[in-house]
């Protein structure tokens, strides 16, 4: 377990804890894997928009697949999200465990005082569900899923995390994320957060680092060691 040394300033300074999803809470398709349910999304796709299914049959990630079913069409593109929708409540059902780590670094943060958000470019409903399985929902005040038919004010877009800020009346450069992408980096800066890349593979540290993360750390257990010091 390793963590750089800026890690207890960032979270020292945060009076709200923004939590992305899928990675440092769960893995939200470890049971159902993403690459089947992008191809389950992209055969309706292709029985509405055969161009737009070609394109999607591309990718193997179920959000990318809603991207180009809106792109194509606002009402297919709805369609194809709720079936994204559906498919992440089930896949959060059979994803096991929370990420080691997580449930650590969810309680030090409400236990410290700091408001929790899970800011997530999944859905709010398979959020709330993966919260409910695991006894999580009284850590988290707040959840900010993506906007429903609005797949351009997902991460990398500040959006999400402005309205969480929003939700938790406070500045939005008061607040930090913990997310494990790209997406998440861009979007804490776009916004005035903070960020802590969490590097949960092995490339990613990196990544972070020239992404100009504030901090960086391979372990959720940090985190909680950190907010519970």
């Amino acid at each position: 377990m390793t963590h750089d040394d800026r890690l207890s300033g960032v979270l020292e300074h945060a009076r709200v804890v923004f939590f992305d999803f899928d990675g440092p809470v769960c893995d939200v398709f470890a049971g159902l894997p993403a690459p089947e349910v992008a191809k389950q999304l992209t055969t309706l796709l292709s029985t509405q928009h055969e161009a737009a299914g070609a394109k999607a049959a591309e990718t193997d990630d179920p959000i990318e697949v809603m991207r180009i079913a809106h792109e194509a069409d606002a009402a297919i593109g709805q369609a194809v999200e709720q079936a994204l929708t559906a498919a992440e409540v089930q896949a959060v059902a059979v994803a096991g465990p929370p990420t080691p780590g997580a449930v650590e670094a969810l309680q030090a943060a409400r236990s410290s005082g700091r408001a929790v958000v899970v800011v997530s470019n999944n859905s709010a409903d398979c959020v709330q569900r993966f919260l409910e399985l695991h006894d999580l929902g009284d850590y988290v005040a707040r959840i900010v899923g993506r906007a429903s038919g609005e797949p351009h004010l997902m991460k990398p877009n500040p959006y999400p995390l402005i309205r969480a800020a929003e939700q938790a009346h406070v500045d939005v450069t008061l607040c930090t994320l913990i997310g494990d992408s790209l997406t998440d980096i861009q979007a804490a800066h776009a916004a005035g957060a903070t960020v802590i890349g969490y590097a949960n593979k092995p490339h990613k540290a990196a990544l972070f680092a020239e992404a100009g993360a504030d901090a960086i750390t391979d372990a959720m257990q940090a985190i909680a060691d950190v907010l519970a010091a």
